[in-house]
C-alpha cells in the first residue's frame, strides 16, 4: 500500500533515526514538505514537545531507553507554532529486548476530538438546561406543601401534586435519553425480538393521542395487508411511533397520515403531516443532535434516538416532504427473526 493512501500522517525514521518516509496526510498535519523532513533526523523533522513545554524525544528516548519498550500509547502534543496534534508510536526491534530497527509515529488531526468534546459540552448543557425547570418547580411546590399543607385546599393540593408528577416524569424521561444516546453512541443498544402487530401499535398510539385531547379526525391510518411477520423490540417499535407521531402533531399541522405497507426489505411506517416541513437544507441535520424543527420545545435528541433504534433493527429511516408538504418520515424494518430460531 502506498503510504500516502493512508488518512493518517506517517512517519518513519531507520535505526540511526532518519526518517525515511513522511506521507502526505503527515505533511498536510504538519505543515511541513516531505522535502524537509526525510533524510533529517526525527526529532529535527518532528520538534515535538508535551503540552507543559517539554520536549518529548528527550523525555521518551526511543533509541536509548529501556530495550523493553514496545511504544508509546496516543497523546496530545504539539508542534511549533502550538500546532496541536495527536501523537503515538510503535518501537520495532530486531527481537524483543533488542535495538530499534526501526521508529513508526502516527499522527492525527485534532478536530474530531474537539468535535466530541463539543458535543459532549453541548449534551451536559442541555441536560442542564432541561433538569434545571421540572426541578425547580418540584422543589418548589414540595417546599411549599410542607410548610403550609393545612392552608391549601384538596383541589389546590392535587393540582399541586399533578404538576410535581408531571415534571417527575419529565425528569425520567430526559434520563432515559441519556441512557439511549449512551448505548447508541457506545454501540451497546439491545434489541429483544418479539412478534409485533406494527398496526395494531400504530391504532393504540393514536388512541393514546385522542385521549389527551387530540381530534380523532386529524388521524388517517392506512394499512396495506398483508404484511410480512415483524420480529422487533416492542418497546422501542413504541418509542419510534411515540416520537414521530407526537412531532407531528407538535409541529405539524393539518391530517397526520401513517401508512403501514409490505416492502421489498420489510415493513414500512410512513408519518405524513400537513404543516409547513422541514426547509431543504435542514433535512440533512434532522437525525443530528439538539435539532428542533421548531420553538415548541423538546431536547432535540428524539430523532437522534430513533435513528439509532431503527438502525439497531437493520433498518433505514428517511425524511422527505409529503405530498401536501408537510413532513414525511419513513422508516423500513427488514424481515428478521430472534437468534435463537436463527441459531
Amino acid at each position: 500500500m502506498d503510504p500516502d493512501d493512508l488518512p493518517d500522517g506517517l512517519v518513519v525514521a531507520d535505526d540511526t533515526g532518519r526518517v525515511i518516509c513522511f506521507n502526505s496526510a503527515a505533511a498536510r498535519i504538519t505543515a511541513l514538505a516531505p522535502d524537509e523532513a526525510l533524510g533529517n533526523r526525527i526529532d529535527r523533522a518532528l520538534p515535538l514537545e508535551d503540552l507543559e513545554g517539554r520536549r518529548w524525544w528527550a523525555l521518551t528516548d526511543p533509541y536509548g531507553g529501556l530495550a523493553t519498550r514496545r511504544g508509546q500509547p496516543e497523546r496530545n502534543l504539539l508542534l511549533p507554532g502550538g500546532r496541536e496534534v495527536l501523537v503515538s508510536a510503535r518501537y520495532v526491534r530486531t527481537h524483543p529486548t533488542g535495538p530499534l530497527r526501526s521508529l513508526v509515529v502516527t499522527l492525527r488531526g485534532t478536530e474530531a476530538r474537539r468535535r466530541t468534546e463539543r458535543s459532549h459540552a453541548e449534551l451536559i448543557a442541555t441536560v442542564a438546561h432541561e433538569l434545571r425547570s421540572p426541578l425547580t418547580s418540584v422543589k418548589g411546590f414540595t417546599a411549599t406543601l410542607l410548610a403550609k399543607w393545612e392552608r391549601f385546599t384538596d383541589d389546590q393540593k392535587r393540582l399541586m401534586l399533578e404538576t410535581v408528577d408531571a415534571d417527575a416524569n419529565r425528569v425520567t424521561r430526559l434520563i432515559a435519553e441519556l441512557l439511549d444516546i449512551s448505548r447508541i453512541d457506545s454501540g451497546r443498544l439491545e434489541v429483544r425480538r418479539q412478534p409485533v402487530d406494527i398496526a395494531t401499535a400504530v391504532g393504540r398510539h393514536v388512541q393514546a393521542l385522542t385521549a389527551n385531547g387530540q381530534a380523532p379526525e386529524r388521524f388517517l391510518v392506512r394499512v396495506s395487508r398483508p404484511l410480512p411477520d415483524l420480529w422487533a423490540d416492542p418497546d422501542k417499535i413504541d418509542q419510534i411511533l411515540g416520537n414521530l407521531l407526537e412531532n407531528a402533531v407538535r409541529h405539524g399541522e393539518g391530517t397526520v397520515t401513517i401508512d403501514v405497507s409490505p416492502h421489498e426489505k420489510g415493513t414500512a411506517v410512513t408519518v405524513t403531516d400537513e404543516g409547513p416541513g422541514i426547509p431543504e437544507e435542514s433535512m440533512k441535520r434532522v437525525f443530528t443532535r439538539f435539532w428542533r424543527g421548531s420553538k415548541r420545545g423538546g431536547t432535540g435528541l428524539g430523532l437522534y434516538i430513533v435513528k439509532g433504534i431503527v438502525e439497531a433493527h437493520g433498518g433505514t429511516i428517511t425524511v422527505g416532504r409529503g405530498p401536501g408538504g408537510g413532513a414525511e418520515f419513513r422508516f423500513i424494518l427488514p424481515v428478521s427473526a430472534p437468534a435463537y430460531l436463527t441459531q
